[in-house]
């Protein structure tokens, strides 16, 4: 009896130990995110251990490593490192079966664990653009449609048009049938012009298992259109005995056939002095006769536009005439200068002999009311007197 009873108290002082121990002992891990057919590493960590054993497992709670001894057979699991303080193990080709929560224990009294929360991230499809059906006319109406299947979580979708974003779409999420992926879909709708030829539509497929490196579809638009025309002269001003050559500038899709030149409605009244070739029509040695209206018209299969140009073939001696000097005009004003010369001429001299008048009239005032010959003298002296403060007044 004595030693069954000191066996027990041995026993729980080993258990006392062990427990008083192991308190001081947590693991340590954490979550992790991979890319579907990456490589995850999952580590577990303990600070304080004292040889304690430490084992991963997947969600299905089978052991994946005791220690460093494998426990499932699985050519995708392999030991990184296996010590006292740390296990690690790293699951390669990872697919989206193998999301879950992972388990770390540590087999102390009681075990101890600590989850670790694998996220695989499901890589869009390269998207496809679908709706554009070549060639489009112009002003019709255009939806095209982009569309990637296999992101986890759902992808984004953006787009594009002469690297512009276009905001104003339609966005379609869907559940695949795995009930993991999704499948995304944009619908961009817009009226073309013939601006919109050749411009490139592209469709960006953000998600974050891409590594800031978008996924992208383009279409080329191909638009159709009338011609539009215009016709260039060789010189602003056509001289009777010189050439004229008349280009008539057709742009159109498709190209426009060869143009049709015209005069007044009729054709072309002299071909030895009036050459076509191509779209450029040549008169030679222009003289009056050439005066008129003449006429480009340009086709596609869309259909026909034209231009006009109204040719005035000018005599080279009045446009030598119009670009000189105008001697006339020249003349005339320094007439109209030289008249306002006078006149202010005259105005001041008329002014100034009106003031002296006036100044000598004063100054014989005195003289005329005097009585006698006595007082007058001395009146006009006085007047005189008088007259001088006012002149140096006036001065």
């Amino acid at each position: 009896m004595i030693w069954k009873r000191s066996a027990v108290l041995r026993f729980y002082s080993v258990c006392g130990l062990l427990l008083q121990g192991s308190q001081g002992q947590f693991p340590l891990t954490q979550n992790v995110t991979v890319v579907e057919g990456g490589t995850a590493i999952l580590t577990c960590r303990v600070d304080q251990n004292d040889n304690t054993s430490l084992q991963w497992s997947n969600p299905a709670q089978q052991t994946l490593y005791f220690d460093d001894k494998k426990a499932l057979r699985d050519n995708r699991i392999e030991l990184v490192r296996a010590s006292w303080h740390e296990l690690s193990i790293s699951v390669s080709d990872v697919s989206l079966s193998d999301e879950g929560q992972y388990t770390c224990s540590l087999f102390t009294m009681p075990v101890k664990t600590s989850k670790a929360y694998l996220t695989v991230l499901g890589v869009p499809e390269k998207p496809q653009i679908s709706g554009f059906s070549s060639p489009v006319m112009e002003g019709d109406l255009m939806q095209l449609t982009c569309k990637t299947s296999g992101s986890k979580p759902a992808a984004d979708i953006r787009w594009f048009k002469n690297d512009k974003e276009i905001k104003d779409v339609k966005y379609l999420k869907e559940e695949d049938a795995n009930h993991k992926t999704f499948t995304v879909s944009s619908t961009l709708d817009f009226r073309v012009d013939r601006s919109d030829d050749g411009v490139a539509v592209i469709c960006r497929v953000d998600h974050e298992s891409l590594n800031a490196t978008p996924q992208v579809a383009m279409q080329v638009l191909e638009i159709h259109y009338t011609p539009s025309v215009k016709i260039i002269p060789s010189t602003p001003f056509p001289q009777e005995g010189q050439p004229l050559i008349l280009t008539c500038e057709s742009k159109g899709k498709p190209l426009p056939e060869p143009v049709l030149w015209t005069k007044d409605g009729g054709e072309l009244p002299d071909p030895d002095r009036m050459v076509v070739s191509g779209r450029e029509l040549n008169i030679l040695f222009l003289n009056k006769t050439d005066n008129g209206t003449y006429r480009c018209e340009a086709t596609n299969t869309i259909g026909q536009s034209s231009a006009e140009y109204v040719l005035i073939v000018h005599d080279p001696n009045a446009l030598a005439g119009q670009t000189g000097p105008d001697h006339a005009l020249i003349g005339g004003i320094v007439a109209v200068v030289v008249f306002v010369t006078l006149c202010s001429i005259f105005l001041l001299g008329r002014y100034l002999a009106r003031h002296k008048g006036t100044y000598l009239t004063n100054e014989a005032k005195g003289a005329e009311d005097a009585p006698d010959a006595d007082t007058a003298i001395i009146n006009a002296e006085g007047s005189q007197v008088n007259a001088e403060e006012k002149k140096e007044y006036f001065i």
